[in-house]
């Protein structure tokens, strides 16, 4: 019988998404690079068989896994697999169906389950379908209820958070109000603290108005938000347009975006990128991070997807639990 291993880096717990998108694929050109076991440790919370079929179709050589039954057996320097069903399971690369939705949700309920027990210090979600997606983190946040998340989406240039999220604008502007954008301001000043390492963080905030950064008067809710957090101790200023604050390049004198919809955040995003972008939830006690895309069934199982988006989700995860052991 082999001894428990000693935990030297931070346990990352993957789970599959949809085992008939690009999940596999990103997940195995990941770590098909033996320097990502140098610093992390993965648990994969998913099926060896599913792993082995798309590693054969790929001909990839690396990663090589070890199966446990239980996440605390976890090897560091090894690539883990916890096997979340023993039957082999139909996998129909590019079609989503039953059996791989709920294929997804038990995988991220095993994932959750030793998130919150602390076996795992992160997780990281393989892409899904969104209506999945949704019951998945859901689920997550459901453990959480006294938390206030803030979705936090990052690049290799900039941070962004989101006041409201994927809704409808007129839903989204219905939420706005001084009291909830000071709360959305407070969860993101201590995030680039707690989970960024910075120090006096500066969070620039984009307006309602079109006319914002010229105009200030036409955003009071804004400008009241700012001058509130301003009293809290909280380096936040705005309100900015997007042209004001991106167009010129004035958002690189911030460490942090707070957009105030969907996509008044995640345009910019998008388009000023070279490696990925990520996500993950500020505000909430565990770790949880995704890469910014869906499972692409269009092109499962044909080695045409990039990887870029999910390892700089579990790069995220890994760096925010470092991040947050030494504070």
């Amino acid at each position: 019988m082999q001894d428990k291993p000693t935990q030297l880096n931070p346990r990352i717990g993957l789970s599959q998404g949809d085992l008939n998108g690009i999940g596999y694929e990103i997940i195995l050109k990941t770590f098909a690079d033996p320097r990502m076991l140098e610093s992390l440790t993965p648990v994969l919370y998913g099926q060896s068989k599913a792993f082995s079929y798309y590693k054969k179709n790929f001909g990839f050589e690396n990663p090589n896994y070890s199966l446990t039954r239980d996440a605390r057996q976890a090897w560091d320097k090894k690539f883990n697999i916890v096997n979340i069903v023993e039957n082999e399971v139909k996998i129909d690369p590019g079609l989503p169906t039953d059996v791989s939705a709920e294929m997804s949700v038990l995988s991220m309920k095993r994932a959750t389950s030793d998130l919150n027990d602390g076996i795992v210090d992160a997780l990281v979600m393989a892409p899904d379908n969104p209506v999945v997606a949704k019951s998945n983190l859901d689920y997550l946040m459901s453990f959480h209820k006294d938390s206030e998340p803030l979705r936090v989406m990052v690049n290799d240039l900039m941070r962004v958070g989101l006041a409201t999220g994927d809704m409808p604008l007129a839903d989204a502007l219905g939420l706005i109000d001084v009291h909830f954008l000071v709360s959305k301001l407070t969860v993101l000043a201590q995030a680039l603290s707690t989970d960024f390492g910075l120090s006096a963080p500066k969070i620039a905030v984009m307006g309602l108005n079109p006319h914002s950064g010229s105009k200030p008067a036409a955003d009071d809710t804004v400008v009241n938000a700012v001058a509130e957090s301003q009293d809290k101790g909280i380096l936040a200023f705005g309100p900015f347009s997007s042209t004001q604050l991106f167009a010129t390049g004035l958002w690189r004198k911030y460490d942090a975006v707070l957009a105030l919809h969907y996509e008044q955040g995640i345009l910019p995003l998008k388009l000023m990128t070279s490696g990925g972008c990520a996500s993950y939830w500020a505000g909430l006690p565990v770790v949880c991070a995704a890469p910014m895309h869906g499972p692409a069934f269009d092109i499962a199982n044909t080695n045409q997807a990039e990887p870029d988006d999910y390892r700089l989700a579990v790069f995220l995860a890994t760096d925010v639990v470092n991040h947050r052991k030494e504070k």
